[in-house]
Parts: structure tokens; C-alpha cells; sequence
């Protein structure tokens, strides 16, 4: 995709999610419940995007795979060993900072 102001049309229609492994991206697509391919760029210095891409393959929620990997990674994958993304909690998030700044 060229840049767009928001993927949220084509994600609510996609049967498969094929994505860099940006935070935003995976986070919007595993809310959105859409079984998500992560193909991480392995020429990253420093690759947070690998360590993301690890973490949420670790708990069951994403497949990954590099660029010449994606192919093999399509034709071998299961669907169904995938998770749901549990849905976000950002009361507990409120609930801490209220702690930390005093206000309960």
C-alpha cells in the first residue's frame, strides 16, 4: 500500500493479514481478530520489529517469517494454531497512573 489515512476498511475485509512487524500494525490487526503474517526485516539494526514479531509468535498470536521465507511460511501454515488477541484493558492502564500520581 501507498500511504493511506487508515487501513481500518481493508483489514475489516481481509480474510489474511501479510505486515511488517510495527507495533501499530500488529496491534490493530490482532484487535481487528484477523490472522496476521508478520514478515520481519532481518536488516534492521537494533530489529525491535524481530523481538515483537518473537514475542507474539511465542504467545500464540502471530506467524513470522522473513522475506524469502514468506512463501514456504504460506504454504505450511495453520490458521488454526493461532490465538485471539485478548481485547484491551485500558481501565487497568487509568487505574495504575491514578495510583502512581495520588489521586486514589
Amino acid at each position: 500500500f501507498r500511504f493511506k489515512d487508515s487501513l481500518a476498511e481493508d483489514l475489516q475485509s481481509a480474510d489474511l493479514v501479510i505486515s511488517h512487524a510495527g507495533a501499530g500494525s500488529c496491534l490493530e490487526t490482532l484487535e481487528k481478530g484477523k490472522p496476521l503474517i508478520v514478515v520481519i526485516n532481518d536488516k534492521l539494526m537494533d530489529n525491535h520489529q524481530l523481538e515483537l514479531a518473537r514475542q507474539l509468535h511465542r504467545d500464540g498470536y502471530v506467524l513470522y517469517c522473513n522475506c524469502s521465507t514468506l512463501v514456504e511460511t504460506l504454504q505450511s501454515m495453520d490458521l488454526s494454531t493461532l490465538k485471539p488477541f485478548p481485547p484491551g484493558q485500558p481501565e487497568k492502564f487509568a487505574s495504575f497512573l491514578d495510583k502512581v500520581l495520588g489521586f486514589q
